[in-house]
């Protein structure tokens, strides 16, 4: 599992856009996110640097924890 902190990532529109950005690239995914927190976390066959990528090109700005 991959966890990434998000700080930028502050309302649900930017979790269901994150969740959805995420599972089209892998539709398999199991995904964890703690709004509060600012925490993601990814179980499937994405790396942590395509990942960081995918959520970088659509605006935020992760790092991996």
């Amino acid at each position: 599992m991959t966890t990434l902190h998000v700080p930028n990532m502050t309302c649900q529109h930017c979790v269901a856009t994150i969740t959805k950005l995420i599972q089209q690239a892998d539709q398999n995914a199991k995904i964890e996110i703690d709004l509060s927190q600012h925490k993601v976390a990814v179980e499937g066959k994405l790396t942590a640097d395509e990942l960081v990528t995918l959520l970088d090109d659509a605006g935020y700005t992760p790092t991996v924890i």
